[in-house]
């Protein structure tokens, strides 16, 4: 007996570990698929849009931004959705009518139904993706526009950086728990594709827009799409965007259930065509990346309960406090953003978090709005 519960306690804590550890080493065995970019393309039409509610403080330097943008590439159509704000979000956008034409909703309805919009007024080639607290890095614009002469690539995800790590530990150990990600997304578009875009920034071609119910993750409903469609979805570390990351710990919970609710509702939307469409490496990628994590807090009780059962039937009390005491230093630690314990302990939230959101999904939740997280500013 308590022997099985070892070999139960060893498999969950493999499960539970395979997403941040495992799975990034087994996609280097997979063979790298060349980009295979054509220098006498011609370059694709760009168009960037975002969508606002409640930005008033984001958008001084958001309109800089798109300004310099404009100024270096004057082609560049430039697309807002305000979503009936109750600040001075529209006065600040409408100010700025030389750079960006505005969209003002009469009614919230939602990023996914915003977005729809504007993609639908556009007749650009390729459109990027972003959100009105993140600035693009004008250089980016060049190299973006090169990988789409590609005719495989569909999509690309660009690197997003954090400006406040040093603000808090919270903001410290979520910039830490990115690049890990952003690791795990190289590894994964070095192979093929990668497993869905962050809305911060990405582009897709505008003929593989989909439509999107106004409930669902607009950024992983688009960009899911371009693999789903038989094209590549890569991710660039040469397309770059700077945003704040939330500092204090409650906005981040509230941030990641909520998008853990508004993805598992659309993972549901899009696993009929997904079990279709992806091959067989495809969707080993999405599995561990998506499903394992989403799950991840079924493992790790089992893994916490069968260890703790096999160690009070064997008689290793003092053992179990031992680890019970470790457990509480790394939490501890992490709390205090000292590496690695503060990745740890962002998985370990970004675990409960998703959990709690996931249930929501269940439950019939949509979170169709959103509110700006205020710690962010």
């Amino acid at each position: 007996m308590v022997g099985m519960l070892f070999v139960i306690a060893t498999i969950a804590l493999a499960v539970f570990l395979h997403p941040y550890i495992f799975y990034p080493l087994t996609l280097k065995l997979f063979r790298e698929r060349i980009l295979r970019l054509d220098p006498a393309a011609t370059p694709p039409s760009l168009a960037l849009v975002f969508a606002a509610y409640n930005e008033e403080r984001s958008l001084p330097a958001k309109i800089d931004n798109l300004r310099a943008l404009k100024a270096e590439h004057p082609d560049l159509r430039i697309m807002a959705y305000c979503d009936l704000s109750s600040d001075r979000t529209l006065d600040i956008l409408r100010e700025a009518s030389d750079v960006v034409e505005t969209i003002a909703a009469t009614q919230r309805t939602g990023k996914a139904t915003g977005m729809a919009h504007m993609v639908a007024q556009l007749d650009r080639d390729v459109v990027i993706f972003t959100d009105a607290n993140v600035i693009l890095d004008p250089a980016s614009i060049p190299p973006l526009r090169r990988y789409f002469s590609d005719p495989s690539v569909g999509g690309l995800a660009g690197s997003l950086h954090y400006t406040n790590d040093d603000a808090s530990a919270t903001a410290r150990a979520g910039g830490l728990y990115w690049r890990l990600e952003e690791m795990v997304k190289n590894l994964e578009s070095r192979c093929g594709s990668i497993m869905g875009a962050d809305g911060s920034i990405f582009a897709t071609r505008r003929e593989l827009y989909p439509v999107v119910p106004p409930h669902l993750l607009d950024d992983m409903t688009v960009s899911m799409t371009v693999p789903i469609r038989e094209k590549r979805l890569i991710f660039v570390p040469d397309v770059i965007a700077y945003e704040k990351n939330a500092t204090a710990a409650s906005d981040e919970f509230r941030r990641k259930r909520r998008i853990a609710c508004r993805a598992f509702n659309t993972h549901r939307y899009l696993w009929p065509k997904i079990r279709e469409r992806f091959s067989t490496v495809e969707m080993y990628k999405y599995i561990s990346h998506k499903l394992l994590r989403w799950f991840g807090l079924i493992p790790l009780a089992v893994f916490l309960v069968s260890l703790s059962l096999a160690l009070i039937l064997s008689g290793q009390f003092a053992v179990l406090a031992g680890g019970a005491l470790f457990g509480g230093i790394c939490v501890l630690l992490g709390t205090l953003g000292v590496s690695p314990f503060s990745v740890g302990l962002q998985i370990l939230v970004a675990v409960i978090a998703t959990f709690f959101g996931i249930a929501d999904s269940w439950k019939g939740a949509t979170y169709q709005t959103w509110t700006p997280a205020q710690s962010r500013a």
